[in-house]
């Protein structure tokens, strides 16, 4: 009994393939940007702005923000 061409082994990759292309593509297109936020280091008090933790030293002193300098604060929508 032979197999119809779609199980055929290079188009069912084909279409695999596709298909993942086509999710992450859909993914993408509601993805929106991470907060940003003012982090401060506990040993030596210095402070930067980050999306997400620097290390073990490092907690969150303000934020959220829309930007990378954390000057306008909100939530990048």
């Amino acid at each position: 009994m032979s197999l119809p061409i779609f199980f055929e082994g290079t188009q069912v990759t084909r279409r695999f393939a596709l298909g993942c292309a086509l999710m992450m593509l859909c993914g993408a297109a509601f993805a929106s940007g991470a907060p940003w936020y003012r982090w401060k280091n506990a040993v030596n008090k210095t402070v930067m702005c980050a999306q997400v933790s620097p290390g073990n030293v490092w907690e969150i002193i303000d934020g959220p923000f829309m930007d990378s300098r954390c000057k306008k604060p909100g939530n990048p929508q």
